[in-house]
Parts: C-alpha cells; structure tokens; sequence
C-alpha cells in the first residue's frame, strides 16, 4: 500500500536523521490515512527533532485524539511540551500516560525530567518576584538619597535576576550620582553585553545606558581628548535610539570639546612668531599669505590686539572691507588704548566716503593716544574732506557716490520723510531768508547739516 509505504520511508529518512524529509514523507502518508494515529505520532517525533515544538505539540493533539488510551501519545505530548517550556503542562501529560502504562520508563524518565524543569522554572519565577522587590527597595533609597542602601538592593536584585537588565542601569545611574564614574562606565557597558547575550529588544534602555556613559566620561573629562570616549558613546546611543536629550548633550560635548582644543592651542610665544611672519608677507605685498599667519597667530594668541590690526590692513588692501572692520573693531575691544583699531576704522570709513564717521574714529583714538600722528594726521585729512564736500568741491562722481551712501542710512531716510525739512530744502532753493530763519531752530539745523554732509543737501 502506498500509505505503508510512505510510512517506511519516513520512518528511514528518520532513523537516518533527515526529519525534514521524514515530515514530508508522513504529510503524504497522513494525505492517505488521516486517521492512522502512528503517522501522527510519528510526525510529531520529526517534528521536535527539528525544534518545531508547535507543530510537535499540534501533532501529539491529534494522537491522543485518534488514540487516547495509548500511552505513546502522551510521551510525544509532554515533549512537545518540554520543547516549548511548557513544563506543568508536560507534568500532567506524563503522569496520564502513567496512568495507562505505570510501570513505561520512558514517561518516568520524562516525568522526572518535566519535574525538575518545573522545579528550576518555578525557582526562577520566585528569584525574578524577589528581585523586583529587591529592585523596589533600590528605588526607594535612591529617591531618598540613600545612594549607598540603593546599590546595595540593585546588585541584589541583579544576582537573583540576570537576564533584567534595568537592575544594572539603574545601579549605573546610582554610580554616577555617587560620582563613581568608573563604575557607572563599568555597568553602562554590562547592559549593552548582556543585552546582545540574552537578546534583548529594549533598545531604550541600551540607548539610556550609552547616554549614562558619555556624561559620566563628560564628569571625568579633564581636558578636550577625554571628550572623544563620551562622544562616541553619545553617538552609539543615537544609533541604537534617537533620543532629543541625548542629541543635545552630543552637541554639548562637541562645543565644549572644540572650544577646550582652541584654548589648548593658545600659546603667545608661538603666536608672536606668526604673527612676524605674516609682517613679511605684508611687506612684499602678499596679502592672502600675511592673512594665513596672522589667522594663525590669534588661534595662538586671540588677546593680541596687533595681529588683529595686521590682518584688518590685509584685508582693507584687499578690498574685504566687512571683514576689516570686523578685525578693527575686535582689536579695539581687546585693546581700547591700541592706536592700531581705530586707524584700521577709520581706513574702512574713509573707503566708504563716511568722512565724519573716519573723523569721529580717529578722535576717539586720540582720546587714548593723543600723541599718535597717524591719528592726528587722519583728522586732518578728514577736515579736509568733509570742507571739501560742503563747499561742493566734490567731483560729480564723488559726489554722486556720497549721495548714494548717504541714501542707505537710515537717519537720512527719515529726516527727508520729514515735511518741515522738505519745505526748507525747498526754500534754500526759492526762498533762502525764509530758509535762514528755519534754521535758527536747533533741531531743524542740525537735521539740514546732517544732510549736507551726507551730500544730500548743496549749500551754494
């Protein structure tokens, strides 16, 4: 017969440890014979021999079905049942094949090995119920800052329960709180191996770990190196969890870390020589080389109001004038005494055609160096200039680009939006007496003279 066989094959396929064929063979055996309790049997054995428990359990099922007053079945029940670590119910599925067959060894030895599973399970089960209280008095003492009594029932907890892996961050957490960062680096990296060891999921928590690890290398970090260990674990955290906190203590670790190497690299003497460097670039009119050493000389000495200086005239001779005022006005902050920032000001101003604002610099300097003849100089020349305006001796270029200037200050936008200007522009034009007795009010002269310097206005 084609059932028996299928059933022989089977039965060679699992003798000759195939069992994936000897399934097949009795799912064709089963097609034929659906209510041969062997063929059941049978496929359930290969079944479990493969580690498919389910499919061994859902197979013993139907032989005690098809043959309940056989003992047999209830062997492939309870180690369908061992399989799946289901031992109470393997206890009870022995002890009613015994029932059957009392004196059958092979349903002693499962029973008693069922038992013993049962036995450590329901151990385990107790140790886990002790280790959560353990875990509840941990907590309790740490809310009360009882640090010491909290690791105290966190490493019980974690003796009595291996595979709980929040006992070890939450002992972490407790380290770092008692500032015993080493340790708490200690636990952090214990939650991360026993997590992969007992294939744990809670990614949340591995995350949370990692993130306890970086501050505490943060706490110990002394210098911008012993940043690198607590970036690269903010990183990893990030890779297993993003998380906005821990984002920002990343950030923060970056800044702190690349602010303590720009302080580390400060060193004056070097700095010095940079900068000497970069005044014979200067000299032979290299100017992008001189800014390079002057650059490198504040990265060495940012309080050095000459190398400001320097590299503000670099930039001016370039024509980058935002970027030499920007120097100008740090060497003046560093140093309100150093003739170097205002002459580098005023340098701008005088480039933009804002004369009384070059002269209004120059003064400021001399405030602090009223000997200084680069300064005293510099206010002669921007009398000169802004004479020269008012009396209309500006060439038609000049004067169109002053106007223009002028245009963009918002101080001249809005005394010419004013009607009690406009009508005295208008009279210095059609009515000068009328315009003359205007400007003996204070607020209105100086308003017109704010805008003859600007070039806005032409006295005749």
């Amino acid at each position: 017969m084609a059932e028996d066989d299928a059933k022989a094959q089977g039965n060679a396929a699992f003798s000759s440890g195939d069992y994936t064929s000897a399934v097949l063979h009795y799912n064709y055996a089963i097609s034929l014979s659906p209510t041969n309790h062997l063929l059941f049997s049978n496929r359930s054995a290969a079944h479990a021999s493969l580690g498919h428990y389910a499919d061994a359990l859902s197979d013993a099922k139907k032989t005690v079905e098809l043959k309940p007053d056989w003992e047999k079945s209830y062997s492939r029940l309870g180690a369908a049942h061992v399989g799946l670590h289901q031992f109470e119910e393997a206890v009870a599925a022995y002890t009613k094949g015994l029932e059957i067959d009392p004196s059958n060894e092979a349903l002693r030895s499962g029973l008693a090995d069922a038992q013993a599973s049962l036995g450590v399970l329901l151990k385990k089960q107790e140790m886990k119920q002790r280790a959560k209280a353990e875990k509840k008095l941990g907590t309790a003492a740490y809310k009360k800052r009882d640090l010491e009594t909290a690791i105290h029932h966190y490493s019980k907890a974690m003796e009595m329960d291996d595979e709980d892996i929040s006992y070890i961050t939450n002992r972490a957490a407790t380290y770092l709180q008692m500032e015993k960062y080493k340790e708490c680096i200690e636990d952090c990296d214990k939650v991360v191996v026993r997590s992969m060891e007992i294939g744990s999921d809670d990614k949340m928590l591995v995350a949370r770990a990692l993130t306890r690890k970086g501050t505490a290398f943060v706490k110990m970090a002394k210098c911008s190196k012993d940043y690198e260990p607590a970036i690269e674990a903010y990183q990893r955290a990030l890779m297993v969890h993003h998380n906005g906190e821990t984002l920002s203590k990343l950030k923060e670790a970056e800044r702190v870390k690349k602010e303590l190497e720009r302080m580390e690299y400060i060193d004056p003497k070097i700095g010095d020589v940079e900068r000497k460097k970069g005044n014979e670039f200067f000299e032979k009119k290299k100017y992008p080389e001189a800014i390079k050493q002057y650059t490198e000389a504040i990265k060495r000495n940012p309080k050095d109001p000459k190398a400001y200086s320097n590299r503000a005239a670099c930039y001016n001779k370039l024509g980058a004038i935002a970027n030499g005022l920007e120097d100008a006005e740090k060497c003046m902050g560093i140093d309100p005494k150093f003739s170097g920032g205002y002459i580098r000001k005023a340098e701008v101003e005088l480039y933009l055609k804002e004369f009384e604002n070059a002269m209004k610099t120059y003064v400021e300097g001399l405030q602090h160096d009223p000997n200084n003849q680069e300064l005293l100089d510099g206010v002669k020349s921007c009398v000169e200039k802004v004479n020269k305006a008012k009396r209309g001796g500006l060439t038609p270029e000049e004067l169109k680009e002053r106007q223009a200037k002028g245009m963009e200050d918002p101080e001249i936008q809005s005394i010419l939006t004013d009607p009690v200007i406009r009508q005295v522009m208008s009279d210095l034009e059609e009515n000068p007496s009328a315009a003359q007795k205007q400007m003996k009010n204070p607020v209105i002269k100086s308003k017109i003279q704010k805008l003859i310097s600007a070039g806005i206005v032409q006295m005749k």
